[in-house]
């Protein structure tokens, strides 16, 4: 009789025991580019519980203050999964062991120099002597991409041109009053300003190549079969996911038109490499501008 009611209790256990939910895994997300939780929040909280429902584990935002202290909150453990940009992922290879997850691709992201019709600069080689006006240190594609590009064309961007860093509309204010030739911009930027600035004509000199995706890494804690149901779930889930980033009204409008891209690779950024070759930063071990 009490062997009976011990396999019962046993029994009885192992329901028990069977009908408690597992407990989900805690995924800790960090995006390099917005400064703040409520800013993270606003822009990808949506993307945040869409995640978390595909993927069935516990994803939390996690605000970080700079790209350099997203480095050590993934080298020390404390955030998973990381979103940061082109520029970025290449210290963060230099840096840290993270594992690309998938690309956030960008359509039409690139680089250009511009200037004004009529200001007798027709071609880059005109830019020699002259000034230059770019975005903020270590954008990918308002500062490293113009540079690239000059440097492409035959311009040296440390000898030929004086490069200044200043927001766009003083850049095009000065240029309208003659005091920089050119100014660097992404695409996303042109159509801005001429709405902006009605009574100018703006002309693309010159047009850098494709630039390569934002990136979603993993730390390298994170176990190759999480970082392989992450794959999945944004291959199975694309158009989900990709609608619950749009929901993010500021930051997040510039991926208009984007899908992702699982099988992205080091290699895509050897680009990007070169261009801190070209402003003076081989080792590309440290954040321009940090």
């Amino acid at each position: 009789m009490a062997k009976i009611r011990l396999a019962a209790a046993a029994l009885c256990l192992g329901i028990l025991t069977g009908a408690l939910p597992a407990q989900s895994q805690d995924i800790r997300l960090a995006v390099t580019d917005i400064v703040g939780l409520e800013n993270l929040q606003r822009e990808y909280a949506p993307f945040q519980k869409m995640l978390t429902e595909k993927t069935g584990m516990n994803v939390q935002l996690f605000p970080v203050p700079s790209r350099t202290a997203a480095v050590e909150a993934l080298n020390a453990k404390k955030v998973d999964l990381v979103l940061t940009g082109p520029a970025e992922y290449v210290v963060f290879k230099k840096r840290t062991d993270a594992k690309l997850v998938v690309g956030f691709s960008r359509p039409e992201y690139y680089g250009s120099v511009v200037t004004i019709v009529g200001s007798g600069i027709d071609g880059v080689e005109d830019l020699k002597g002259k000034k230059i006006a770019l975005g903020d240190v270590g954008s990918t594609s308002r500062h490293l991409s113009p540079v690239q590009v000059l440097a492409d064309l035959g311009v040296n961007p440390g000898k030929d041109v004086q490069i200044m860093h200043i927001n766009r509309n003083v850049a095009v204010e000065a240029m309208k009053r003659g005091d920089v030739a050119a100014i660097g911009i992404n695409r996303t930027d042109l159509p801005g300003l001429a709405k902006r600035f009605p009574d100018l004509a703006f002309k693309v000199i010159a047009r850098g190549r494709d630039l390569p995706n934002d990136v979603l890494l993993a730390g390298a804690h994170v176990s190759d079969d999480v970082v392989a149901k992450m794959k999945k779930v944004f291959t199975e889930n694309s158009d989900a996911l990709i609608a619950a980033v749009l929901l993010g009204p500021d930051e997040n409008q510039k991926f208009q038109g984007m899908r992702f891209i699982p099988s992205i690779a080091d290699k895509d950024y050897n680009y990007i490499r070169k261009m801190y070759a070209t402003i003076g930063q081989p080792q590309y071990a440290d954040f321009v501008g940090n």
